[in-house]
C-alpha cells in the first residue's frame, strides 16, 4: 500500500502487515504514523490486509447510492482516527467489489454492513446504522 508522508509528501510503500504500526519515511526519515483513516479496498487489497493484519479490522460494506451508508461514513472515519494503531478500518464498495459482498452475505443482509475481523476470522457482523461507541466496543472486544 502507498502512503504519503505527512512531513515531506513523498510516497512510501507500506506492507499491509505494518499499516497499524508507526514507521519512518524513506525520504525525510520523518515519522509515518499508523493509518488513521478508512482504507478503500478492492478484493486483492482486502485479502492482503485481512491475511496479514496484526490488529482487528472493521470493514464497512457500502455503496454510493445508499443514503444510510453516507450517514455512516463520518462515524466510520472517526473510528479509524480514534483507533489508529489499535485497529484498521476498511471500506468495501459493494458495487465495485460484489464478490466481497457475496463472501460476507452482505447483499442478503443489507448495507451499510459492518464486519469485525481478527486474525482472519469474523468476530461480529451487523447490518444497519450503528453509532461510534458500538463500533469502538466491537473493536476493543476483538482485541482480546
Amino acid at each position: 500500500m502507498i502512503r504519503k508522508c505527512p512531513n515531506c509528501g513523498k510516497k512510501n510503500r507500506i506492507p499491509a502487515k505494518h499499516l497499524a504500526d508507526q514507521g519512518r519515511c524513506g525520504s525525510c526519515k520523518g515519522t509515518l504514523p499508523p493509518i488513521a483513516e478508512p482504507v478503500d479496498v478492492d478484493t486483492a487489497t482486502f485479502d492482503e490486509i485481512v491475511n496479514s493484519a496484526t490488529v482487528p479490522l472493521l470493514i464497512d460494506f457500502w455503496a454510493k447510492w445508499c443514503g444510510p451508508c453516507k450517514m455512516a461514513a463520518p462515524v466510520v472515519k472517526q473510528v479509524a482516527t480514534e483507533m489508529a494503531g489499535r485497529a484498521i478500518v476498511l471500506k468495501v464498495d459493494t458495487d465495485a467489489s460484489p464478490e466481497l459482498g457475496q463472501r460476507f452475505n452482505v447483499l442478503g443482509m443489507g448495507i451499510p454492513n459492518f464486519v469485525v475481523m481478527n486474525h482472519g476470522r469474523v468476530i461480529h457482523q451487523k447490518a444497519g446504522l450503528v453509532d461510534h461507541r458500538q463500533m469502538v466496543s466491537w473493536l476493543m472486544r476483538a482485541r482480546t
